[in-house]
Formats: C-alpha cells, sequence, structure tokens
C-alpha cells in the first residue's frame, strides 16, 4: 500500500496531472453553479477530449476534478436563487437559502466551501484506507437492501418538515411517489399514466421538477409578494466570517456526516443525493429541540450536514467504481464507459495492475479538495453579490436559468410546458404552506424503491425477503425507528410541559 501511495502522489503531482486538476475543479464548479447543468452533462462532453490525452491517469483526474468539483460549486446556486440543478444540493437550499435571505450569503457559502472540503477530504482519506474492504462489503446489498434503504429515506420526511407539518409532508411524499409512476414501469416495459403523450415515456425530468418546485415559485414570489421577497437584502455583502462558537457546532456535524456521507456513497444506487437527505434528516432528529426549530430557517447545522454528506459520498461512489467495476451513478456510468473507452479494467485487479492509475486518483482528490477551497474562498464576496442585483434583473436572471436547465435536461420543448405547470401548482402549494422538499424526495426515491422492490419480490417470489436478509429487516427496524423516534421526543416534550404547568 504504501508503495503505491508514492507511486500514486508522484502520478499525481506531475505537471500535466496537476494542470487537469485545477482544469476539471474550474470546470466543475462553474458548471455545477449553473441550474440544470450537472456533472454529468459535461463529463458526457468531455470524454472526447479526455480519450484524446491517450493517458489514463490525467483523464480520468480530469473527469473526476470535473465531478466533484461541480458537487462542490452547485451549492451556489442553491443557496443564492434556491435553484438546485443537481440532486445532491438540493438538501442543501433547505438551510442555505434562508440564510441568504436573512443577508447571510457570505456566511452561507463560507460553511458550504469548509463543510465541502472536510467531507470529501476525509472521503479521500477513508477511500484511501478502506477501498479493498469496503468493495467486499457493498456486494453484501442486493436488490432488498437497496429497497430497505429507500426506505430509511422515506421514513425520515419528518425532517423536512416543519411544526406541525408531519401530515402535510407526508401527502406531499406520496404524491412525489405517485408522479415517480410515470413512464415505464419496473417489471414491464410498458408506458403507464403518460396518458398518450410520447414525451412523457420515459417519466418527469428531475431538473425540470427540481426547478418546479424551487426556482420558478421563488421568481413568481419575488413578483406577487415585492415587499416581502428579500426585504432582508440590503445590497452589502458582509459577515463572511463563522465565530468559534459557530465553527464548534458544525465540527460535530461535518466529522459525523463525513462517515455517514461516505458509506453510502461507497453503495451502488445510493449516491449524494441519498447521502445529503440521510445527512440532514440525521443531524435534525439528533439536535436538541431549540435547534430542530431552527432548521428550515437558516440553520448552519442544517447546511453542514448536506454540504458535508454530499462530498464525502462522491469521494465514496469512486470505491465500487474502482474496485469492482460497478457503477454507483449515473456520473459514475459515464465515467466507467471513459475507462473503458481509455482500455482500463476497473475491478479487483486495478490495484494490483494500474496502481498508477488508482493512487493517482486517490491522492488527486486530495490536491483537488485544498484547489477547490483556495478557489472558492477568495471569491465569496464576489458570488455573493448576484443578491444585490435589483429585482427588475433578477427575476429574468432566474428565469432564464430555470428555463434553459429544464430543456437542457431532456432536450425536450415539453419539459417547458410541465415546468411552468409544476411551477405554478407549487407557488399554490407554497402559498398553502406544504412543504415542497417531500415531494422531490419522494420522487427522487421512488423510481430506486420501485426497482428495487420489484426484483426482490422476482428473485424471493414475494416479499419473504424482508425476514429472509438479516441487513434487509435491519435497515427497516432503523426506517420505524426514525419514524417513531420524532413522534415519541414530541409527545415526551409535551409532557414534560404539561408537568411544569402543574407544578410538578
Amino acid at each position: 500500500m504504501l508503495e503505491g501511495l508514492l507511486i500514486g502522489l508522484q502520478t499525481a503531482l506531475s505537471l500535466q496531472n496537476l494542470l487537469m486538476v485545477i482544469g476539471g475543479c474550474l470546470i466543475g464548479t462553474f458548471i455545477g453553479m449553473l441550474p440544470g447543468l450537472g456533472p454529468m452533462s459535461i463529463i458526457a462532453i468531455m470524454i472526447p477530449v479526455a480519450i484524446s490525452m491517450g493517458d489514463p491517469s490525467a483523464a480520468l483526474i480530469l473527469l473526476a476534478g470535473v465531478y466533484y468539483g461541480a458537487i462542490f460549486g452547485g451549492s451556489t446556486s442553491s443557496i443564492l436563487l434556491n435553484a438546485p440543478g443537481v440532486a445532491g444540493t438540493v438538501a442543501s437550499s433547505f438551510d442555505g437559502y434562508p440564510m441568504a435571505k436573512q443577508g447571510k450569503a457570505g456566511k452561507a457559502l463560507t460553511i458550504a466551501a469548509i463543510a465541502s472540503f472536510a467531507g470529501g477530504s476525509i472521503g479521500a482519506l477513508l477511500l484511501m484506507v478502506f477501498a479493498p474492504a469496503l468493495s467486499s462489503v457493498a456486494l453484501l446489498f442486493h436488490s432488498a437492501e437497496y429497497f430497505a434503504l429507500m426506505v430509511v429515506g422515506l421514513s425520515a420526511i419528518a425532517a423536512f418538515a416543519g411544526t406541525g407539518q408531519v401530515a402535510k409532508a407526508l401527502m406531499m411524499t406520496i404524491l412525489g411517489l405517485i408522479m415517480a409512476t410515470v413512464g415505464e414501469g419496473a417489471l414491464f416495459n410498458l408506458p403507464r399514466f403518460t396518458m398518450g403523450i410520447m414525451d412523457l415515456q420515459s417519466g418527469f425530468g428531475f431538473v425540470t421538477l427540481a426547478m418546479a418546485m424551487f426556482a420558478l415559485p421563488e421568481a413568481l414570489f419575488l413578483v406577487l409578494k415585492p415587499k416581502t421577497a428579500h426585504a432582508e437584502q440590503d445590497g452589502e455583502i458582509k459577515d463572511l466570517r463563522i465565530t468559534k462558537a459557530e465553527a464548534k457546532a458544525i465540527a460535530p456535524v461535518i466529522g459525523r456526516q463525513s462517515f455517514q456521507g461516505f458509506f453510502i456513497g461507497v453503495l451502488p444506487g445510493a449516491g449524494a443525493t441519498i447521502a445529503s437527505f440521510l445527512g440532514y434528516a440525521v443531524e435534525r432528529n439528533i439536535a436538541t429541540k431549540e435547534e430542530q426549530e431552527e432548521f428550515g430557517k437558516g440553520s448552519i447545522k442544517g447546511l453542514a450536514a448536506p454540504e458535508t454528506a454530499n462530498n464525502a459520498a462522491c469521494t465514496g461512489s469512486f470505491v465500487p467504481l474502482l474496485t469492482l467495476g460497478i457503477p454507483g451513478s449515473g456520473t459514475t456510468a459515464i465515467l466507467l464507459g471513459a475507462l473503458i473507452a481509455l482500455n482500463v479494467t476497473p475491478g479487483p485487479r486495478l490495484m494490483i495492475d494500474e496502481p498508477q492509475i488508482f493512487w493517482a486518483v486517490i491522492m488527486s482528490m486530495f490536491i483537488g479538495n485544498l484547489v477547490l477551497l483556495i478557489l472558492n474562498l477568495p471569491l465569496i464576496p464576489y458570488i455573493a453579490k448576484v443578491l444585490s442585483i435589483p429585482r427588475n434583473y433578477l427575476i429574468p436572471f432566474i428565469l432564464f436559468f430555470t428555463l434553459m436547465g429544464a430543456y437542457i435536461g431532456q432536450n425536450n420543448a415539453t419539459e417547458l410546458l410541465l415546468l411552468v405547470g409544476f411551477g405554478v401548482c407549487a407557488t399554490a402549494l407554497r402559498f398553502a404552506d406544504y412543504p415542497l422538499a417531500p415531494l422531490l424526495i419522494g420522487f427522487i426515491l421512488g423510481g430506486m424503491l420501485e426497482d428495487n422492490f420489484a426484483r426482490s419480490m422476482q428473485l424471493y417470489d414475494g416479499v419473504g425477503f424482508i425476514w429472509e436478509r438479516p441487513m434487509t429487516l435491519g435497515l427497516l427496524v432503523i426506517a420505524g425507528l426514525l419514524v417513531v423516534l420524532p413522534s415519541y421526543r414530541a409527545r415526551r416534550a409535551r409532557l414534560r410541559a404539561e408537568g411544569v404547568a402543574d407544578g410538578d
């Protein structure tokens, strides 16, 4: 291992590979800031460039830099415009955007940058130490375990609901699950609920729905409620630094979510999205009652948790890619295709046959995360000035990127009609005080939930897999606890309050 590390460090520190790291991080950060242009799009475009290099190490370092650079920079549009174009940064908008509205855009971007750096760096360290062992753990997860993992994700919806809104959050989650059924089914490749519209055979696009749930309602709110929307902003960017107390508060969050996010990222098919949602839910559930009230209103813990988890998961997703040859997400599937095109066969023999590639990619992650931190921190005052743009310019700006992101996501004009329709409905739901995040969670997890449940039913001829596989049963028990625990804590707090009122 030590010999491999030295080879990897020497390869990563070559001039060409250093330029690839910096270039990939710059491209990824810039693309991640634009709603709708996620890492999958730019990596697919850059594959011919990577292949033309001829050097597998340099090519993979470049593409990997774009990947985690996009996740790193993707929080910017979520925090400043409430327009998450990448699924992994949706949870960052829950508290990042309220902080920006409170005049703390600089602080929010600083916390996001530090949390992203810590999550990516700790994830790279864990990848270096545990990659060989974790590859065998990942193989233990089959369809039944993935189904249970999706249930765990759905059971945490209470964390995304405001006070007294659990019933509303449940309704929105069910609506999201229903929307996920549009298109071809998991068991039979036949269209469902498409109403004869050919463009709906592949279902609703995530980017379209994300823009409709968050970005478009925000633009409409700027028009419909001009006195309250952005009332806190005075155009001055201030409060960029985090205090010692704030650093002390987010330090344990970053530590926990670096590990949790990484191990979720190791599981093929889980990825940064689930890691960020679970990270947010876990931190809210273990927070004190006073801190729980701050979640969704500008909590620094609520921002640090998903930002740490998604970057750690991004690094963890390289474990199944490099050690098993299994893509853990759409982005790593594209990376797998690039590796094969470069005549590199990822799998258990990669560490032995091509150690310079394996270890160079890992070492480049340390360099890349440091580069991202150095590049992003000085730019925060300038990036945050987006909020000082006058409203009559900001509204067209949001609408342009919203429409462009939805169209580019599917290259389909129908997406624009769906965007407007869903956006109007989302605005009405927002006025009615319905939480929109659970709908998007249900939609994202719904497809994976159905696919894995259908495969498990076929393999075990029924639901026997629930008690026949201990890991599946354990995950479902955890899901049950996540549902019961918030209600138990609320009831216990109510009884304690009644006891105090009665003079006990």
